[in-house]
């Protein structure tokens, strides 16, 4: 063997090892981007899923918050019909008048009579209409006075200094009372579902 010999298989050794570095390294070149190809595309589903989160908690949010306000303005609504039909009520009671208005000042009257002695002076209050009324109904009562005005829709307030009692018997406190008994109850039947 020669030495051109020996060289050429030298340069030949050289190339095939090259050749094979080459493609080793291109082997690896392309596993390396298409682990970054994989990376990328792992990377970019987990955005779209973050994005596609975030857009229906946002969807969730805006929908749980209209619902809340219509919610609310439903209940306004509710609150403004509820007081309108209290006003409707007041308004008819402050207008009762003849032998309804007469009869059921008598009964608040008795009614707020029976918690004081029997020989108490007694002053009653009314509303500034019903002064008249409440003088024409006291004539009839032993030791009850009339004694000036509240304001009221109608009915009385009675008290007596003697024992430092006050019993508010007006059409208002009547009203109050009833109402809050019923509110449910009348709530239910003008909002039926």
């Amino acid at each position: 063997m020669s030495l051109e010999t020996v060289v050429e298989d030298i340069r030949n050794e050289a190339r095939e090892r090259a050749e094979e570095i080459r493609e080793d390294g291109q082997e690896r070149a392309d596993e390396i981007i298409e682990e970054a190809e994989a990376d990328a595309d792992e990377i970019l589903a987990a955005k779209e899923r973050d994005v596609e989160n975030r857009i229906e908690r946002e969807r969730e949010q805006k929908l749980s918050s209209a619902k809340l306000e219509a919610k609310q303005k439903r209940l306004e609504a509710r609150r403004d019909v509820l007081q309108q039909v209290r006003s409707d009520v007041e308004k008819r009671i402050a207008n009762l008048g003849g032998e309804d208005r007469e009869k059921l000042t008598r009964t608040l009257l008795d009614a707020a009579g029976e918690e004081f002695d029997s020989d108490a002076t007694i002053k009653v209050y009314g509303r500034p209409d019903d002064e008249e009324l409440l003088t024409d109904v006291l004539a009839d009562y032993d030791g009850f006075e009339y004694a000036g005005e509240r304001d009221c829709l109608g009915g009385v307030v009675v008290e007596s200094e003697a024992s430092r009692l006050r019993v508010n018997n007006t059409f208002d406190s009547v009203l109050e009372d009833v109402w809050e008994d019923n509110l449910q109850d009348i709530s239910s039947r003008l909002f039926e579902q």
